[in-house]
């Protein structure tokens, strides 16, 4: 639902701020991250254009693998990327997790 709500604004937030902002679980923001990474690895014309006129997205709550293959495969795009909270993943791509809190582990990019 907060998906939908979001596609109708036309309005594309990172998946934690939704989720923090509805109160919604980040298991309920997936759909977000789908669209993040719909945008990160096949891009509208109309996104594309918006990078070439210096608009920046920040993709927020990736995981690390995600991101590295961004950077492998849409080296050319990255000056129009920016990756905060970044989910760190273990051998099998499972996300790390705190074992006090179970919370993922994302990386400090000192933000």
């Amino acid at each position: 639902m907060v998906s939908s709500v979001i596609m109708k604004a036309g309005l594309v937030l990172p998946a934690l701020t939704v989720a923090a902002a509805f109160g919604a679980s980040p298991v309920q923001a997936a759909d977000v991250s789908e669209i993040e990474l719909r945008r990160l690895f096949d891009p509208t014309e109309a996104e594309l254009a918006a990078e070439a006129r210096g608009r920046i997205h920040i993709y927020e709550g990736l995981r690390d693998t995600d991101v590295q293959r961004a950077l492998n495969q849409e080296f050319e795009r990255v000056d129009s990327m920016m990756f905060i909270r970044t989910i760190q993943t273990d051998d099998t791509g499972e996300a790390k997790r705190d074992p006090d809190t179970g919370a993922a582990e994302v990386e400090d990019d000192g933000c």
